[in-house]
């Protein structure tokens, strides 16, 4: 049976338009994903959009439609930009699904059987935009400690979660599970906040009504951050199928933004230690883009958009810069003539003109054909090998850049192998053809492994390459554990010329 790795995008708030933020997670995870499934993993890949809640109410009142007919609109942008992207999602979760609002009954309700959850009054500071209550020592200068803006001062009745009962739990398993939160500095930062004392949480309104009502009192809607975070478990059919459930939960990767580490990291492990569901693996939280410096906000109008980004420069060149340019899990900043760079020395002039003058060679000397290998072992061998393993481990540790900076070592490698054993001058002696087929070939299997590696992170030109490379069998059916060992180049196969893999930018 097959090894399974489910893995999870945040569900994306529909009151947001798509921007390079939500692209950024969600490219991360379809490179995991894809990556997974390379190795041998049955792989569930779930993304979605979060539906509910006064921000998508008011803003649908402002703009005289149902707060419905907002959802759909703007889950179409989401949806069409993770088409355009590559993105291989296995399913797309809505909370306004009705598979979901059952959920989020059946576990408030078995939440509240076991006395976790208690009807009661609140009153503190309110976020709008936040969807989150402050007290007054936590806003700063009188305003939202997490956006700056307006808070205003609400009472009303309220559930609460009695999220506190869980604290001592929640931090022995954070201690005892030191991959539970990632990076590390995350991970601390959960556990200062979680010795300060974690209070019941409120988790209902009745200043609004678009949202999952509480079983038995209609008057109560569930607050967001309980409906959404459930999207984990009703998204991998949690009662509608309980085979798929058991087969792909606990989840081993929740990736996330760092602006809700808290929710993910706090409130949703003490809900689930609370309806007796074994908590997920790992919460991955990685950090912001910023463009040119400066923080994106909707008042600067700065937000990047992908489509844009997409349109300027071409999908697999984003995808490689996004995971290229900064260590994921750290804050980064988006300039275009970054991108420009990447794409001009990285892609053009390393990888592109590699599997060119490639190509060319192999046309030109041996009629289009991969030659035959010769006997023995190959310096590139060991460099190919070691790359996975390197490969293997970053990718593990979520560590794209440094997976990315392993793959590069080894096209530089083969440029160097190229100018070293100069086959050019090898073609020119009709004694030397053996030789000459060998290194053909070694360079060639190896630009095979090559194109496997990067696949996960540029699936299109990974799969131009693999057709340029003659293989019948699709890409994405390979093995890429037991396929990037040396020699499975089949020879004889049939070389095709293909335009350059990335033009450069002038």
């Amino acid at each position: 049976m097959k090894k399974t790795f489910y893995i999870t995008t945040p569900i994306y708030y529909v009151n947001d338009i798509p921007h390079i933020g939500h692209a950024y997670t969600t490219i991360a995870a379809d490179i995991l994903a894809r990556y997974k499934r390379l190795t041998g993993y049955d792989v569930f890949f779930l993304t979605g959009t979060d539906e509910h809640g006064r921000k998508v109410e008011k803003s649908a009142e402002e703009a005289g439609e149902k707060p419905i007919e907002l959802a759909n609109r703007v889950v179409k942008r989401f949806q069409d930009l993770w088409k355009r992207l590559n993105i291989s999602n296995d399913d797309f979760i809505r909370t306004t699904e009705d598979r979901h609002k059952k959920v989020v009954q059946f576990l408030f309700k078995k939440a509240m059987e076991k006395d976790d959850i208690y009807l009661g009054k609140y009153e503190d500071w309110y976020c709008t935009p936040c969807e989150t209550f402050w007290t007054q020592s936590q806003l700063k200068g009188g305003k939202c400690p997490e956006c700056g803006r307006d808070v205003d001062k609400l009472q009303e009745e309220s559930y609460f979660f009695r999220m506190g009962k869980y604290q001592d739990a929640l931090l022995a398993h954070i201690e005892k599970n030191p991959e539970f939160i990632q990076p590390e500095t995350r991970r601390n930062e959960v556990i200062r906040f979680i010795k300060e004392g974690l209070r019941d949480l409120s988790i209902s309104r009745t200043s609004f009504h678009w949202g999952v009502s509480v079983p038995g009192n209609p008057q109560h809607v569930i607050y967001v951050w309980i409906d959404a975070l459930i999207n984990y478990l009703s998204g991998v059919e949690y009662l509608n199928d309980p085979d798929k459930f058991a087969r792909y939960w606990p989840a081993d990767v929740h990736l996330i933004g760092k602006d809700i580490l808290r929710h993910h990291t706090i409130y949703w492990p003490t809900f689930l230690m609370s309806v007796g569901i074994p908590l997920f693996k790992k919460a991955f939280a990685h950090g912001w883009w910023t463009n040119e410096g400066k923080k994106m906000s909707k008042s600067l109008g700065n937000f990047i958009d992908p489509v844009k980004l997409i349109e300027e420069y071409g999908v697999d060149q984003v995808r490689y810069f996004l995971m290229r340019e900064v260590p994921f899990g750290q804050d980064a900043d988006f300039s275009h003539q970054a991108m420009v760079n990447r794409i001009n020395s990285d892609l053009a002039n390393d990888l592109g003109n590699l599997f060119n003058r490639s190509l060319v060679m192999a046309m030109k000397y041996f009629e289009g054909e991969v030659p035959p290998s010769g006997s023995g072992n190959d310096r590139l061998k060991e460099i190919l090998e070691k790359t996975f393993f390197k490969v293997e481990a970053a990718m593990n540790e979520l560590a794209f850049q440094k997976a990315l900076i392993a793959i590069w070592e080894l096209v530089s490698a083969v440029n160097k192998y190229i100018d070293e054993t100069a086959p050019f001058s090898l073609a020119k002696d009709e004694g030397k053809r053996d030789q000459l087929s060998s290194i053909i070939y070694n360079i060639l299997d190896t630009l095979r492994v090559i194109t496997l590696f990067i696949f996960p992170f540029m699936p299109a030109t990974g799969e131009k390459m693999w057709d340029a490379l003659g293989i019948k069998e699709p890409i994405a059916k390979q093995d890429l554990s037991k396929h990037y060992q040396w020699g499975s180049l089949p020879s004889g196969a049939k070389l095709k010329k293909i335009p350059p893999l990335f033009p450069r930018i002038t």
